[in-house]
């Protein structure tokens, strides 16, 4: 029987093979009021796609990739967003790759600046939590994130600002009691272990209660003070921060590669920063941070 080229090796080991992902890119950064009256933003989560368990947005579950030995396959861990200062708005997340999955970069939350201009939630992965005199939350991506939520639509010292949307929620709404909750993230067995990421930024009130980040990495809202960064490979949003103070800085993102330790074994090129584990019959490699190649020999 003549033998199918290109699909099995001489060994009987795949020259090709199945690897499942997640990927979540970085979170964008909170936004800030500079006037002591206002409230503003959270910062989304960066979007999320996985193959595993679950994926963001509400969406069905991604497919793995067919991978051929021997190929560079491109990957970027995408960084979290600036939070907002008295003196610049603040920026989305940065995109995280994985070979032909791109995740899109969380979206800041609304700002107002020291001459009293207005800037809107920016749209993202998810998207980043409306304010004062831009009260409608940003546009999250489908099967990624979720939007981010709307300010109150008082004035002055009651408002509160909107959450950034999370990988796997909506951002709460600000009223004029707290700041909204950034939106939860998803959970993902695909290490082995149950993990949360790409939750949402909390919106600021001024002097009262700020809203909580969403579970997943996202970062608190400020209550007279800065917000609290999105967490580190998690992909969560900065909270937005309020009174002269700065929004946090959104969390960077992750991309995590799992495969049958049998099928194959995997080389991390330069730029990269990652390390493998075994999670019963599987490899699981994790990206922290980077730009570069893997391949598998």
């Amino acid at each position: 029987m003549t033998p199918i080229l290109g699909i099995i090796a001489s060994s009987g080991t795949p020259r090709t093979f199945s690897v499942d992902y997640l990927v979540v890119a970085g979170g964008g950064g909170g936004g800030l009021w500079v006037n002591s009256t206002y409230s503003s933003g959270g910062g989304g989560a960066g979007g999320l796609r996985c193959t595993v368990t679950s994926t963001g947005g509400g969406g069905s579950l991604e497919s793995a990739l067919s991978i051929s030995k021997n190929t560079n396959i491109s990957i970027t861990v995408g960084a979290g967003g600036s939070g907002a200062t008295a003196a610049a708005i603040g920026t989305n997340g940065s995109n995280s790759i994985f070979s032909t999955v791109t995740s899109t970069g969380g979206g800041t939350g609304a700002y107002k600046d020291a001459a009293g201009n207005v800037f809107n939630a920016n749209s993202g992965g998810s998207g980043g939590g409306g304010g004062e005199g831009a009260a409608t939350g940003g546009a999250g991506t489908t099967n990624q994130g979720k939007a981010g939520g709307t300010a109150a639509t008082s004035e002055y010292t009651t408002d509160g600002g909107g959450g950034g949307g999370g990988a796997n929620a909506v951002g709460g709404n600000g009223t004029t009691s707290v700041g909204g909750a950034g939106g939860a993230g998803v959970a993902t067995s695909i290490t082995g272990t149950s993990v949360t990421y790409g939750g949402g930024g909390g919106g600021a009130r001024y002097a009262a209660a700020a809203g909580a980040g969403g579970s997943g990495g996202g970062g608190a809202g400020g209550s007279n003070t800065s917000g609290v960064a999105g967490t580190a490979n998690l992909g969560g949003g900065g909270g937005s921060g309020s009174n002269v103070a700065v929004g946090g800085n959104g969390g960077s993102g992750i991309v995590i590669l799992r495969y049958l330790t049998a099928d194959a074994t995997i080389t991390i090129g330069a730029g990269l920063t990652g390390s493998t584990a075994t999670s019963g019959s599987y490899k699981v490699t994790t990206i922290t941070a980077g730009t570069g190649n893997v391949s598998w020999a």
